[in-house]
């Protein structure tokens, strides 16, 4: 065996290099990345963050009934992570979220934790904000939408994110239950809500649903979608719970909510295979309706799938986000360190074509913009909507400024509004108005 002696400006250098490798902590994910598009910018507030606790006594138990054959009740709790403006000082302890994931069988659930920007019961900033409701998808957890709950807090929205509890994602047996038991979470929160859960920090006047994957089915049925008594997934259902949420059942209107003022559906679930709505269910939609989807999701679709939801929920003016390539998993956080290790983990989280960072700045530039034209009555909002093609990649830059990093003003421009030059590749934005 040889031994090398290590030449002393070697050893001087080896310190500083092993310091110059190590990575950076993450932001939290609610932080654009740079050169994101311009709404997505987190908005002058701070955010704060606080749990409760609601139990809907007696309720409709659709896992059970789908157990026993026949009608069931329980009691059914329901966590909620809230997220709210905030008056945050500059030296203030941010909380770190932590919660866990199915992981591929037979091993354990896969635990992980996020970096948060806000302050566990931080003093609000105000009163009066309008609300966003959040559904996350089938057997995740709320803090995995932190990159939309916390952003949208700094612009002075309340996002109430709901924890389902979902069954585990690998007993496929027990997923219809959730066709009813997801919708029923969301109309009990809102009348929570309107009860006087939060009393005067909400405005219970503005409510707004957002969901992705199985959430954004739980927001289209709250909004108004039908569930059709002919679905494949919804004749797994006994007999019961068909005849009583389905057509004219007595319990059929307690899946929906009309006095929503707008719906943010993200790579939604209840299309095909499912069928959830048959093919006429989303027509009862009449709220304003932003659908964000990948043109590749290999879960839900896209045509059909997202696409096709897109167009058939005819009563409502709506338009449809798609990145070009991007699969599911584009309404999550960017993965966590703790789920880097196992590729099952990592596709919880990270999309296989597009920079997840990437997906969250571009989602929340519209959403913003979305939620502000239909919550708070921003009209000049509607420009960033109004795209010169619906194929981003056809909008050329004509503009005479010469900055590395402007930013399209729209107008002359015929580019879409907010986006930095030559940074809007790979996006569609369609619009349909609702059919008399």
């Amino acid at each position: 065996m040889i031994l090398r002696r290590t030449p002393r400006s070697l050893k001087r250098l080896a310190p500083l290099a092993a310091l110059t490798m190590l990575p950076a902590a993450a932001p939290p994910p609610s932080v654009p990345e740079i050169g994101a598009p311009e709404l997505a910018a987190l908005g002058p507030d701070g955010v704060g963050v606080m749990e409760r606790t609601v139990v809907d006594t007696g309720a409709v138990d659709p896992l059970g009934s789908l157990a026993q054959g026949k009608l069931v009740r329980a009691d059914r709790m329901l966590p909620l992570v809230i997220w709210y403006p905030a008056h945050v000082p500059a030296k203030a302890k941010r909380a770190v979220y932590s919660a866990s994931l199915t992981s591929e069988p037979p091993q354990p659930p896969a635990r992980f934790t996020v970096p948060a920007l806000a302050v566990t019961g931080a003093p609000a900033a105000g009163a009066g904000y309008p609300i966003v409701l959040l559904s996350h998808g089938y057997n995740n957890d709320p803090v995995m939408l932190s990159w939309l709950g916390e952003n949208l807090a700094t612009k002075g929205y309340v996002v109430v994110a709901i924890r389902h509890h979902d069954p585990d994602i690998t007993d496929v047996a027990k997923a219809p239950a959730t066709l009813i038991r997801r919708p029923l979470d969301i109309t009990y929160v809102l009348r929570r809500l309107r009860a006087g859960l939060l009393g005067s920090l909400v405005d219970t006047s503005r409510i707004a649903l957002a969901g992705y994957s199985f959430g954004g089915y739980g927001a289209l049925t709250v909004a108004g979608g039908a569930l059709d008594a002919a679905s494949p997934a919804v004749q797994r259902l006994p007999a019961a719970l068909t005849e009583r949420y389905t057509g004219s059942g007595v319990e059929a209107a307690a899946l929906h909510d009309g006095a929503i003022k707008a719906v943010v559906a993200i790579a939604p679930a209840g299309g095909a295979p499912w069928a959830a709505w048959g093919g006429a269910g989303l027509s009862g939609i009449h709220a304003p309706l932003l659908v964000v989807a990948g043109t590749m999701d290999r879960t839900v679709g896209y045509d059909p799938g997202p696409a096709a939801i897109f167009r058939d929920a005819t009563g409502a003016d709506r338009y449809l986000l798609a990145f070009k390539g991007a699969g599911h998993a584009i309404g999550t956080n960017p993965p966590p360190a703790e789920m880097r290790g196992k590729l099952w983990d990592f596709d919880w989280f990270e999309d296989r074509v597009w920079r997840k960072e990437r997906v969250n700045s571009i989602a929340l530039h519209f959403i913003t913009a979305f939620l502000d034209r239909n919550l708070k009555g921003d009209a000049s909002r509607a420009a960033y909507f109004a795209v010169p093609s619906e194929d981003s990649d056809g909008a050329k830059w004509v503009s005479d400024v010469k900055a590395y990093d402007a930013v399209s003003q729209g107008g002359a421009n015929p580019t879409w509004k907010g986006f930095i030059k030559d940074h809007k590749d790979g996006l569609l934005l369609k619009h349909l108005t609702p059919t008399p």
